[in-house]
């Protein structure tokens, strides 16, 4: 597992709040560095505007990290992973984590430098694929409806390559961490990407994947919090600056047209 890159940077809400408020220690956000942490830090901005509690927003670099710190009580609130990811989590790990709002569709697609089309894909080619366990089913799934395997069973959001029962043209599967996806592109034939890596390494979805998921993905992202704080106004204050037209506009902006609101 990754460590977690925690470069927490303290934003002081000022306001003429509830005295108690101001005492208690800030809401500590957890949030995928890169554009995603960007995105958030217009909700923040929100915030200071409005609110009379300090925020602090902590970065990770790996899927893992946010959901443990969020469930030993590091962080308060994160947004970072969709349903069938959390659902994986809490049934693994026996975390007691709760959605409270949702974000956005970060579509996963498929890129390559060694062909332009999947049609060229060749025999024996290599395939990188997340080794998370839903962003791994989420990418069979778009194979298997590409047509280029089979899966067992396509209900099941947690398919791994042993689940693939037929396999035409023998493509070889290489599991790699998600941030790992755009360096490995020179080495092999096509890699399953996630918005929140492809577009800093200049992978556009709408522009540059061979294979892609559609805005009615179901993979819509989260935030999180844990049962025992899910009604913390402060995260509820929280959901309300994010699901903003500033937000929205952020997003489309730093995702360039490849972030799509979910609660709309």
């Amino acid at each position: 597992m990754a460590v977690a890159v925690f470069m927490a940077s303290a934003v002081f809400l000022a306001g003429c709040g509830d005295k108690s408020a101001m005492e208690n220690a800030p809401l500590k956000i957890g949030v995928m560095a890169g554009p995603e942490a960007d995105v958030m830090k217009v909700a923040v901005e929100a915030l200071k505007k409005n609110g009379d509690f300090a925020v602090e927003l902590v970065e990770f670099s790996d899927y893992v990290s946010p959901n443990i710190a969020l469930a030993d009580g590091s962080i308060d609130v994160n947004a970072y992973q969709h349903k069938p990811y959390l659902d994986i989590m809490i049934k693994n790990r026996g975390f007691k984590l709760a959605a409270v709002a949702k974000t956005f569709v970060y579509p996963i697609g498929a890129y390559a430098k060694k062909i332009t089309h999947i049609d060229q894909l060749k025999e024996g080619a290599q395939i990188a694929i997340p080794n998370d366990p839903s962003n791994e089913g989420r990418t069979l799934l778009l194979l298997h409806k590409e047509g280029l395997i089979t899966l067992k069973d396509v209900s099941n959001l947690e398919a791994t390559p042993a689940d693939i029962i037929d396999n035409p043209k023998k493509l070889i599967f290489i599991e790699l961490d998600a941030a790992q996806l755009p360096r490995s592109l020179d080495d092999v034939d096509l890699a399953f990407i996630n918005s929140t890596y492809s577009v800093p390494a200049n992978l556009l979805p709408s522009r540059d994947a061979l294979i892609v998921e559609d805005k009615k993905s179901p993979y819509v992202n989260l935030i999180v919090a844990r049962e025992d704080n899910q009604n913390d106004p402060r995260i509820l204050a929280l959901v309300k600056a994010y699901q903003a037209t500033a937000v929205i506009k952020a997003a489309e902006r730093l995702f360039k047209g490849s972030a799509v609101p979910g609660w709309l």
